[in-house]
């Protein structure tokens, strides 16, 4: 099965436009850097999984489109916001984002193309500025029986620099939930050069680190209903992105 044509600036949506424009603008303002890009070229499908830094996983997505402009696709799985409205939804579509295990994100792996996921997701991204680059992905699990239904490698990623966009006062995911916040969002108050979301952040720069890929099955076959083997594959999947986390400079003084 052929790839799917990469969307013409022409064909894209206004919103998509806006921002690809900004990612674009983004990519140089934090004068973005993928270390081991390389290791999406291996002509395998991957699994991406990645730590969430806050409050948008700026990274991530720079990451994306640096892997694009290289022939790679690498499909986002998204917040379900994505499909709350049309916008939103023309936007998934533009950028070939997922939400959630279906016919499309089948379709990607059987051409050979790659997904990451963020575990963490608003509850890494949205913590207060005193905890920064530690992966607290609490008890999802979900990627990891993902990865062994299609027989994927997990490719670790790590941030630097993506904790430090904004000065966070306090934890926005707890407060989303007291705040009973629709569609499970954060209520999230970050200070850039100025307040989020009307805010530049701060112009630090960041890396996206790719680490080895992760055989989760390298001792044999592991059933994805079996907890206790997906949980020791979940913390040996952490243990190697919290690793990259650590490896970032400075990290012997600041952490």
């Amino acid at each position: 099965m052929s790839a799917p044509a990469e969307p013409t600036s022409a064909s894209l949506g206004a919103y998509t436009r806006f921002w690809r424009r900004w990612f674009r603008f983004a990519r140089g303002y934090h004068r973005y850097e993928c270390k081991n890009l390389e290791i999406l070229q291996r002509g395998e499908p991957f699994l991406v999984v990645g730590y969430h830094g806050r409050p948008v996983a700026y990274d991530l997505i720079m990451l994306v489109e640096e892997a694009r402009e290289q022939g790679l696709m690498v499909h986002p799985i998204a917040h379900t916001l994505f499909a709350s409205n049309a916008m939103l939804r023309r936007f998934q579509e533009d950028m070939a984002v997922v939400n959630d295990d279906g016919p499309e994100l089948a379709d990607a792996i059987a051409r050979g193309e790659h997904v990451f996921v963020t575990p963490g997701g608003t509850r890494e991204g949205s913590r207060p500025s005193s905890v920064r680059y530690q992966v607290d992905w609490g008890s999802r699990r979900g990627y990891i029986r993902l990865a062994l239904k299609y027989g994927l490698r997990v490719v670790p990623a790590g941030g630097w620099g993506s904790d430090d966009c904004y000065v966070v006062p306090f934890d926005g995911y707890r407060a989303g939930k007291m705040l009973r916040m629709p569609l499970k969002m954060p209520f999230f108050v970050g200070f850039g050069i100025g307040l989020w979301p009307l805010a530049l952040p701060i112009p630090v720069k960041l890396t996206t680190v790719l680490g080895e890929p992760i055989d989760l099955q390298a001792d044999g076959p592991v059933d994805p209903e079996d907890d206790a083997a997906v949980d020791a594959l979940h913390d040996k999947v952490v243990a190697a992105v919290q690793a990259l986390l650590d490896a970032r400079p400075g990290a012997g003084r600041s952490a």
